[in-house]
């Protein structure tokens, strides 16, 4: 239901933007957003956008250097990352549910499969 894309090799610096396709509409969602997971670490919140476009979310690791976005004609979330740096190397995953969009916001049903992310020099 959720499809992810736009992964791929970037050098240090550099900028990739990510989509996350949804089957149906987004605006079935209450919150969309992308969660990562580098080799050997637990899953992390990236960011989360609310339906309305009123609440977005940021890590404070990416914050100021990534951008979440959605084109709800097109049933797409999209997240700008910019500055890329080694440590944003990861699997990213995007997924939707109910709830919130915020820190505390962890989806429970919907996940896309992931696309890497690698920032290389």
């Amino acid at each position: 239901q959720l499809q992810a894309s736009g992964g791929g090799l970037v050098q240090i610096g550099g900028s990739l933007r990510l989509s996350c396709a949804a089957s149906g509409s987004t605006l079935d969602y209450d919150t969309i957003g992308w969660f990562r997971q580098a080799p050997g670490e637990e899953r992390e919140a990236v960011s989360c956008i609310s339906n309305n476009d009123r609440w977005t979310y940021y890590a404070y690791s990416v914050k100021g250097r990534f951008t979440i976005s959605r084109d709800n004609a097109k049933n797409t979330v999209y997240l700008q990352m910019n500055s890329l740096k080694p440590e944003d190397t990861a699997v990213y995953y995007c997924a939707a549910d109910i709830g919130s969009c915020g820190i505390s916001w962890y989806p429970l049903r919907y996940w896309g499969q992931g696309t890497l992310v690698t920032v290389s020099s």
